[in-house]
């Protein structure tokens, strides 16, 4: 099983950091975006998209991080982390979209612009960022885990970039629930760290 990643991608930091939980062996294959080998023909051999992650497990080839969460855990037959009932998998799934919606046009793009210098509109992405964080603490309030009474797949999609969000400029301060879920998802047995980077509020 290969994996290729960027070690500044929170993308990549997620399908990374699930192979680890599940502590599935695995081979780690870091693309060159400065480089642009994520645009090169063999790259997009096997992504169209030229986006990092990619899983290539013994041919069968996963790209979009999301979708590689999904692929592991089914692979792994670990139901406890994306469940089989119709009312907890469309729990994950709502989060899953968080993930590919807000977290990616808010705390995403904020760090977008300090690590990658992205022309992005600061201010407005700054605001989407406390929107999503609001709306994370009062779920994270009143239950440890995003969707249901232990970790998911969903908590694993959300953890990255919210994590990093100070390098983005986004303040995590006024958040202590959010902050404690932080906490928990580092507590995992398996848990590997997101690199982090000298940006914006944590430079």
């Amino acid at each position: 099983m290969k994996l290729y990643h960027h070690p500044l991608s929170g993308h990549a930091h997620r399908a990374r950091l699930f192979v680890s939980l599940l502590g599935l062996p695995h081979e780690l294959v870091e693309v060159d975006l400065k480089a642009g080998a994520h645009k090169a023909p063999e790259f997009l051999k096997l992504n169209p998209f030229g986006q990092v992650p990619v899983l290539d497990d013994d041919g069968v080839v996963i790209a979009d991080s999301n979708a590689i969460l999904v692929y592991l855990a089914k692979k792994a037959g670990r139901g406890d982390w994306l469940p089989e009932d119709p009312a907890g998998a469309a729990a994950v799934q709502r989060w899953l979209s968080v993930a590919a919606g807000e977290v990616a046009y808010g705390p995403a793009a904020a760090r977008l612009i300090t690590v990658f210098g992205a022309r992005l509109n600061a201010d407005e992405v700054i605001a989407r960022a406390h929107v999503l964080l609001q709306r994370l603490e009062s779920v994270l309030a009143i239950q440890d885990w995003l969707a249901g009474a232990r970790p998911t797949i969903a908590d694993v999609a959300i953890y990255s970039y919210v994590a990093r969000a100070p390098e983005g400029n986004v303040d995590l301060a006024g958040y202590p629930a959010v902050n404690a879920f932080l906490r928990r998802v580092e507590a995992l047995p398996g848990f590997v760290p997101f690199a982090r980077t000298p940006a914006g509020l944590a430079a």
